[in-house]
């Protein structure tokens, strides 16, 4: 993977600033909380309760949203783990010696599931549900970065994540 001189440079620059932003051992423990319980909005079963919301609470647009919502997050689901398979990059806790504060669902690294899953749904929920669109967007660009301040990702496995959830929704809602 780290044969090509410029993904060796990206490489050694993700490091470098996760190594700036991890939390470190001797965080405070309110502070580890707080970066902890915002990771966990990423995770599978908050990702799904707040995909299907509108079902429960909702008419019309806001119950296709759901469903978009739905189909955004298990595509782009799909596509990152396929791309952590092929990729194969170690966790940084692994690689940088440092501990992750969560526990890590999987052993690789790249992209990071839990960025694609908190941007997907928050991606299709701010079309629909346009007063909380930046709130939306801001949480989930937060919890992208709660990935990394736990230690579980390098910055660029967030970005690359959220990336593939935002084209995700864009596919689902032009199919749509």
């Amino acid at each position: 993977m780290l044969q090509h001189a410029l993904i060796q440079r990206i490489d050694a620059r993700d490091r470098a600033w996760y190594l700036r932003l991890v939390l470190a051992e001797s965080a405070p423990t309110m502070t580890l909380n707080f970066w902890k319980m915002l990771t966990h909005v990423g995770g599978v079963t908050a990702s799904i309760i707040i995909a299907f919301v509108p079902l429960g609470f909702a008419e019309d647009a806001y119950k296709i949203a759901a469903v978009q919502a739905a189909w955004t997050l298990g595509i782009s689901h799909l596509i990152v783990q396929v791309i952590k398979r092929n990729v194969v990059r170690v966790r940084p806790a692994e690689r940088v010696q440092l501990i992750s504060h969560v526990a890590l669902p999987d052993k690789f690294s790249f992209p990071s599931g839990h960025s694609a899953a908190a941007m997907s749904v928050a991606f299709i929920h701010a079309f629909t549900f346009h007063s909380l669109a930046w709130p939306m967007l801001g949480i989930a660009t937060i919890v992208g970065f709660s990935r990394v301040r736990v230690g579980a990702h390098y910055p660029g496995d967030v970005l690359i994540g959220q990336l593939i959830a935002i084209a995700t929704g864009v596919l689902v809602l032009r199919l749509w």
